[in-house]
């Protein structure tokens, strides 16, 4: 998969009302504190991922590059851990829009 984000993008970012599967979000890393990162939602809470039912509050996130660290790797997070939704890439000019 076309990575959405490449290295040198700007974007904005809001805090949203909620989050749903397939939205760019700015995610903290379950077991680093502090270190936030950018996926994107593939599962919400009551989705089945791998065989298992994400809860209430769980939320499946991956990179849109194959080799990504995400909750392949760490599991599902937690709706706390769900900092931002990416909404716009702004810079460079050549690289302005949207992201869905």
């Amino acid at each position: 998969m076309m990575p959405t984000l490449l290295p040198g993008d700007w974007v904005l970012v809001v805090e949203p009302r909620g989050y749903r599967t397939g939205d760019v979000v700015v995610v903290e890393h379950p077991g680093r504190p502090g270190y936030e990162m950018v996926k994107r939602i593939t599962a919400s809470p009551g989705e089945v991922v791998s065989e298992r039912r994400l809860g209430p509050d769980e939320w499946w996130v991956q990179g849109d590059h194959g080799s990504s660290t995400d909750s392949r790797h760490f599991g599902p997070v937690g709706g706390d851990a769900l900092r931002a939704k990416v909404t716009l890439i702004y810079g460079p000019k050549d690289r302005r829009r949207r992201v869905r």
